[in-house]
């Protein structure tokens, strides 16, 4: 997917997005669908994002079949949903979220629900440094491969500035931490210790976890996407952001 806006933040994104809802809608109301999905193609590149990694997750869990779907799969039927219910779409502020929305619905139709590992989960509390390092190197060998071509998510448009320590320890008291992680760690290992503690979490919470921190979507746009009420969402970040804080806490506790 060719994408050659570059965008310095997604704040600066979402005001483009809001901004061809008009376009968008006048082209679809004069029955043009070539020139509504050539417009809409410049919207789309991190929900091209979000469906590349959830569908790299449910492959590497056995959730999909191997070869059967590729990104642009989604996105191509996502053409066709969007412009049947364009309609759907209240304003130009609803437009963004909406396209995660209709994305995350083919996805939900297509991806088999996940056994969800309730150990993991229940005793993220208890594991020691070894038992998180030893998880580590298996997460790397089984859950981060070329299932849905990785390199991809490199090629789309994403602010590279987000950093996860700070959308998981949120209260200032906890700037020493960070502070100290990074020096000793480096943001490359935060990240990864980060993706293969969500990957072991339900598939609700990760999803609202990356929609918020990496989508950068309020709770009440979440609830939205995910047809989930403000509070179910909430506190599935909550836990979330606890379970990761936790687990640094532990695997790193011979640095705090």
């Amino acid at each position: 997917m060719e994408n050659t806006i570059d965008y310095k933040n997604q704040k600066e994104f979402n005001i483009f997005v809001a901004s061809t809802y008009s376009d968008l809608k006048k082209i679809r109301d004069s029955g043009d669908q070539k020139a509504f999905n050539e417009l809409l193609l410049k919207d789309l590149p991190q929900v091209k994002r979000y469906v590349t990694k959830r569908l790299n997750t449910a492959l590497s869990k056995g959730n999909l079949p191997r070869g059967k779907y590729r990104p642009d799969d989604f996105i191509d039927q996502l053409f066709i949903e969007v412009y049947d219910h364009f309609d759907e779409v209240g304003n130009e502020a609803d437009l963004y979220p909406w396209l995660f929305k209709k994305a995350d619905e083919l996805l939900e139709d297509t991806i088999v629900d996940e056994e969800f590992d309730a150990v993991f989960f229940e005793n993220i509390d208890d594991y020691s440094k070894p038992e998180w390092d030893e998880m580590q190197e298996k997460f790397s060998t089984d859950g981060d491969g070329d299932l849905v071509m990785l390199d991809e998510l490199d090629d789309i448009s994403y602010p590279k500035n987000d950093y996860v320590l700070n959308h998981v320890f949120v209260e200032d008291d906890n700037n020493e931490m960070i502070a100290q992680l990074d020096e000793e760690w480096g943001e490359e290992n935060i990240r990864k210790h980060a993706d293969m503690v969500l990957y072991n979490l339900p598939i609700p919470m990760r999803v609202v976890f990356e929609l918020a921190t990496e989508h950068h979507f309020a709770l009440e746009q979440i609830a939205m996407i995910r047809n989930q009420s403000f509070e179910e969402v909430r506190q599935l970040l909550e836990d979330a952001r606890k379970a990761l804080e936790t687990s640094f806490y532990n695997r790193y506790n011979g640095i705090v």
